[in-house]
């Protein structure tokens, strides 16, 4: 009884994970063909096997509900939807997704006639679009051809509807829904019927703008449409391009999703690669509190909400993570305590009263350096020093470096602050660090800080030279940018954009100020 039991169960589970997925291509010679799958935009292989007398097939139960695709030789595919059931499937070159049969799979049965559909609606509307737009809008052809557009429009709207009604509980009406973009109500007015608020149907649109998407179902992210639609969601059109807004909408979209499901996988991950790339400065900002938020922290499990990422990432990702978000644009970075040429004095940036504050990181045997560092003095001379523009110049010197650094400020006549770990500094801070920074809160006679001693590590010095602009309140407003690109910034801030420029953009300079961020 119990070996008759145990023969039943694995019946049971055999049919549970047995899906097949069988294709025949007619006339197709034997060759070795790919299943491919989609996560967001991007195509992956997932299985492979060999076309033999033009029949092919695969396990679908090592699979993930979503898009798949059938990739033939020569790059030629066709897609079609997974969402674990058998799928029998008969088509014929060239034109495979036109010919393609569909012998089993419910899901199928709906999906490849409504792909037919709309690319066939899709070539109509575009073939109006085009006649239209030689004519002027009150030409009767004009009216014609916008009315036929619409007459498409509706058709295509009332298929979609048809399909959420009577197949609601199918993966393709998730898909269609989640390509049709959330219904606007109109704005409401008042009493003489002006609208009461002109931001209105942005902003319902902004907050019910995923309505239409189950974030829960992991399946709709083997899509590329829910990527276009999670690209679209945080471009220009849909929020301003500030690193604190952008911020603010990433955490709460990321908050909502399921932990541990791919869709979280893929928003996060996406959301946090995308902004880290970035171009625009400050966006940097939005890579490193995602970072923080989902890498670099532990759920109550003790674990990275970040699954999917090998544990030898997680030392990259977070290193220098909390000194490197105090260096953010709008944050204000710790001050820095240290010597200047005399060895003796102490300097700090804080105490300087200046409308702007430029803090440069450099050192003396640094090429790009050598070159970079007497242009900064010649704007400090002939434009920053009288319009209250102060420079806090770091450079190296510990060991040989202290007397080079020494020798070049002379050799340049570097009039603007210079300060150091010197390497006496450095020395005395090995020996009998307690005689230098606080052991507590508020210890007083102390004249340093850690942070100072380890500006490299504070200021995530990696090369130089290295440039932070700060405005009086001593937050940071621009950073890792150009002499020529501080000298058109400061210009602009004060009024003077339209004065001469000392030093013209240099595309070399600007390019190797750009690696360095």
């Amino acid at each position: 009884m119990k070996s008759v039991f145990l023969f039943l169960c694995i019946i049971a589970s055999s049919a549970i994970y047995s899906q097949k997925l069988k294709f025949t291509v007619k006339n197709h010679q034997d060759t070795t063909v790919h299943l491919i799958k989609y996560f967001g935009k991007k195509l992956f292989y997932a299985d492979t096997a060999e076309i033999k007398n033009g029949q092919v097939e695969f396990d679908g139960s090592k699979q993930t509900n979503g898009i798949l695709g059938l990739l033939l030789p020569g790059q030629k595919y066709f897609e079609f939807i997974y969402n674990s059931e058998d799928i029998i499937m008969v088509t014929e070159g060239p034109d495979f997704l036109r010919n393609l049969e569909i012998k089993a799979s419910a899901e199928n049965k709906v999906f490849i006639p409504y792909i037919k559909f709309i690319g066939s609606e899709k070539a109509k509307i575009g073939k109006l679009s085009k006649e239209r737009s030689s004519l002027k809008s009150g030409d009767v052809r004009f009216e014609e051809l916008t009315a036929q557009i619409v007459e498409v429009n509706e058709k295509v709207k009332k298929y979609q509807e048809d399909i959420l009604t009577l197949h609601s509980d199918k993966l393709v009406s998730k898909i269609v829904k989640m390509s049709i973009d959330v219904s606007i109500p109109e704005a409401p007015v008042d009493s003489s019927g002006v609208i009461i608020d002109s931001n209105f149907r942005f902003m319902y649109y902004r907050n019910h703008y995923w309505d239409n998407v189950d974030l829960s179902d992991d399946a709709l992210v083997n899509n590329p449409v829910f990527h276009n639609k999670l690209e679209y969601y945080f471009g220009q059109n849909m929020m301003i391009q500030h690193w604190d807004t952008v911020t603010q909408y990433a955490f709460s979209f990321c908050d909502q999703l399921v932990p541990k499901s791919k869709i979280f996988e893929y928003c996060v991950g996406w959301v946090t690669s995308s902004f880290g790339k970035s171009k625009i400065m400050g966006m940097d900002k939005v890579y490193l509190e995602m970072l923080n938020r989902y890498y670099c922290t532990d759920n109550l499990e003790g674990e990275s909400p970040a699954f999917w990422v090998g544990e030898d990432k997680f030392e990259e990702l977070c290193d220098n993570l909390k000194n490197k978000l105090r260096l953010t644009v709008g944050s204000v970075p710790f001050n820095l305590f240290l010597r200047d040429t005399t060895d003796e004095n102490w300097v700090d940036f804080y105490s300087l009263k200046s409308d702007y504050t430029i803090l440069y990181f450099w050192d003396p045997e640094c090429g790009h350096c050598k070159k970079t560092t007497p242009k900064l003095e010649t704007l400090y001379q002939e434009k920053f020093k009288e319009r209250n523009v102060e420079i806090f110049s770091v450079g190296k010197a510990i060991g040989d470096d202290f007397d080079k650094w020494k020798k070049f400020i002379r050799d340049n006549k570097l009039t603007f602050i210079n300060v150091a770990v010197t390497d006496r500094l450095y020395n005395d801070a090995k020996d009998a660090p307690e005689k230098l920074v606080q052991l507590y809160p508020g210890e007083p006679g102390k004249p340093t800080t850690l942070e100072s001693l380890n500006y490299q590590n504070t200021y995530d010095i990696f090369s130089t030279p290295k440039v932070f602009l700060l405005d009086k309140d001593k937050r940071i407003i621009a950073k890792s940018i150009s002499i020529s690109q501080l000298e058109e910034m400061i210009d602009r801030l004060q009024g003077y954009e339209d004065l001469p420029k000392l030093f013209p953009p240099d595309p070399e300079e600007d390019a190797q100020m750009q690696k360095k961020e």
